[in-house]
């Protein structure tokens, strides 16, 4: 499943701490700590859990969040699914973005809750 109806132009113009992956490069393993969630500036991101893919995010997408949001370990794997530059977000800079764009914290709430949907209907298929 690619999704691509988020988009925050004005966040992924920034050309400040973008970090490339090249295809089939991990950017963070299932169970390790996270400090930062993801927008994608360019490319596609795979997402699996325990080996299987889940979805693929893209341009203008977020992922990542959970870890940032809670502070447990990493749920799932992103791989980089093509050449791709994303750019972190710390928790410092997600507080930033939510208290000055409103809108930024629901559009994360919004790709939170398409995912848990997304599992249920898998679940219950």
């Amino acid at each position: 499943m690619v999704s691509d109806d988020l988009d925050f132009p004005w966040l992924i113009s920034d050309e400040h701490d973008v970090e490339a992956y090249q295809a089939g490069a991990a950017i963070f393993r299932e169970g390790e700590l996270g400090e930062l969630m993801y927008v994608v500036r360019s490319g596609e991101i795979d997402i699996s859990v325990q080996g299987v893919a889940v979805e693929s995010v893209g341009r203008g997408r977020v992922f990542g969040e959970m870890a940032l949001i809670d502070g447990a370990p990493r749920s799932a794997t992103a791989t980089a699914r093509t050449d791709a530059e994303v750019l972190p977000v710390d928790r410092r800079k997600f507080v930033f973005l939510v208290h000055q764009t409103p809108f930024f914290a629901l559009d994360v709430m919004r790709t939170l809750a398409d995912r848990l949907r997304a599992m249920n209907e898998r679940l219950a298929g």
